[in-house]
């Protein structure tokens, strides 16, 4: 009897962790990934079953392939921000190839092929910049990208001050919650925490996502810190009828990613004066 109630509650047990850890998991690749999907047709505009459809990874050498279904169509999820290259091949039909496609963080896109007849050794490559549209979500989302979190001025270095070029978004610290809540603690834990409202929803209404996980400090609701600008990717700002997956948080919801390694090798070193001795005088000062 004693080994039988110990079966049950480790079963029990088992299908909780599974219960709490596969949803979280499908969440994370949800938010923290993009989407690409479309249409592979002939020139007559039929659709082309079974043609293979890759995407290659400029930077890491990794593919994902996917196979048409009889409609012409494919889908490819859960492939991680960056550059790619779309290649379509299929018998009777030249392959076809199309370089610039930069993936943004939980954006979906459509990326429709129109293959021409000949022989696979033939080859058409399209190298022209791909417009982003996003597909499936209907809120309005703007990307910070890594260019900007890198080269634009941070007082403190603090990339969530970056959210407020994304328009829209005001500070609304309460200084003195903050201050009792991190004397409460024993740490100065708001430092590099933010509260900020998104097209007029509170303060404490955005979520706040890095890399697919919850960023949120549960007790305040203000967001939890975010990596030093060096090793942060880019982060998007999305407001407007957020889909629900995101949660009980109306305002908005701020998705940062951050940086992964690639086939090279690379590193970076930094290093930041922060005292008064090279500034300016200030124009009242005495000295």
């Amino acid at each position: 009897m004693t080994h039988k109630k110990t079966s049950i509650v480790f079963t029990i047990a088992l299908a909780v962790v599974f219960a709490v850890l596969i949803p979280a998991r499908a969440f994370s690749q949800a938010v923290a990934v993009a989407e690409v999907s479309g249409a592979v047709v002939d020139p007559s505009g039929s659709p082309v079953p079974g043609a293979q459809v890759t995407m290659v990874e400029t930077d890491k050498g990794t593919t994902r392939t996917m196979v048409t279904n009889l409609e012409g169509r494919y889908t490819i999820p859960n492939l991680p921000v960056g550059q790619y290259s779309l290649e379509v091949t299929q018998k009777g039909f030249k392959s076809y190839t199309q370089a610039g496609i930069v993936l943004q963080v939980a954006i979906n896109i459509e990326l429709n092929v129109r293959l021409q007849l000949g022989a696979l050794t033939e080859r058409i490559e399209v190298s022209a910049q791909a417009r982003m549209v996003e597909t499936i979500d209907s809120s309005i989302s703007q990307v910070v990208d890594q260019e900007r979190v890198v080269d634009l001025p941070l007082n403190g270095r603090q990339p969530t001050d970056l959210i407020y070029l994304t328009g829209a978004a005001v500070n609304v610290n309460n200084s003195s919650f903050m201050s009792n809540y991190g004397d409460l603690l024993g740490s100065k834990m708001f430092y590099s925490s933010a509260s900020i409202s998104v097209a007029g929803g509170q303060g404490n209404g955005t979520n706040y996502l890095l890399d697919g996980a919850y960023n949120v400090d549960n007790f305040s609701n203000v967001s939890l810190p975010f990596p030093f600008p060096d090793a942060l990717q880019e982060f998007s700002v999305e407001t407007n009828s957020l889909p629900a997956r995101y949660g009980a948080h109306p305002g908005a919801v701020v998705n940062g990613v951050t940086k992964s390694g690639s086939t090279a090798w690379h590193g970076d070193a930094f290093e930041f004066l922060r005292n008064g001795d090279v500034d300016a005088r200030n124009f009242f000062a005495a000295s």
